[in-house]
């Protein structure tokens, strides 16, 4: 198969209703693929479907059997008071079958690659709780690396952290993907991580729209992923997106300043 993942008319359930409907997704092994959606519209499902650890109610699921995937969890989930350094909570990952409990220098020696790629070799023994927001994320994607994936699946990298953070670590996966990593990530923030995305899906239970921030990034589509209308500007060649005003809600410049 070309794909190293894809959805075919999936459907799944949660309790007495559909989280996905009708779901068509094609991944590819150097895709770069944003997915974006109000809260509840099924993203973070979605990617546990491309993962394997949700079952479709019905729908088909291919994979490509020699395909690895790898999983990064929002940071917000994890107890970063888990008494472990980050060299050690990245060896948790290790793909391995050994009997004994510690490590192997060759394991050591993996772990040390893959943490000086991140940019963040220095901080092995340090504790997880000492670190910022963004050597949080780099954590994890440390630990989904070292199992040496295809491609790489991301729930929200960005939540809850500041701008220069979010920065970082889109600079980051975009150095992944150009290194051949396959990235698919889930996002709420359309216009500081999804505009910026080769290839976007908006996804409301089923798939709104789908192809490059130009294509989706457009006021009927938004509206119907998201329930609300909103305007598209352009700004320095990017697409912005705010919501659309409403009438009444914002007084003119004169009436206010009087």
């Amino acid at each position: 198969m070309s794909a190293l993942l894809a959805l075919e008319q999936v459907r799944a359930d949660y309790g007495e209703g559909a989280v996905l409907t009708d779901v068509d997704l094609s991944i590819g092994a150097h895709d770069f693929v944003g997915i974006v959606g109000p809260s509840g519209s099924g993203k973070s499902t979605l990617l546990r479907v491309l993962l394997g650890g949700v079952a479709p109610t019905s729908g088909r699921v291919r994979r490509d059997p020699h395909a690895r995937v790898a999983y990064v969890p929002q940071v917000e989930t994890i107890d970063w008071d888990f008494p472990v350094s980050v060299a050690q909570c990245v060896l948790m990952a290790r793909p391995t079958r050994r009997l004994l409990p510690w490590a192997s220098r060759a394991e050591k020696a993996d772990v040390a690659r893959v943490l000086d790629r991140l940019g963040i070799g220095d901080l092995a023994h340090r504790h997880i709780r000492a670190l910022s927001g963004g050597q949080q994320q780099r954590v994890f994607l440390a630990r989904a690396l070292l199992a040496e994936p295809d491609l790489l699946l991301l729930d929200e990298p960005t939540s809850g952290v500041d701008v220069r953070t979010r920065h970082e670590v889109l600079h980051l996966l975009g150095e992944l993907h150009e290194s051949g990593l396959g990235i698919v990530l889930t996002t709420h923030d359309l216009n500081g991580i999804a505009a910026h995305l080769p290839r976007l899906v908006c996804l409301n239970r089923r798939v709104i729209g789908e192809g490059a921030p130009a294509e989706v990034l457009v006021p009927e589509v938004l509206e119907a992923t998201y329930g609300s209308p909103m305007e598209v500007l352009e700004h320095g060649g990017m697409r912005v997106v705010v919501d659309a005003p409403r009438h009444g809600t914002v007084l003119p410049f004169e009436e206010r300043s009087a």
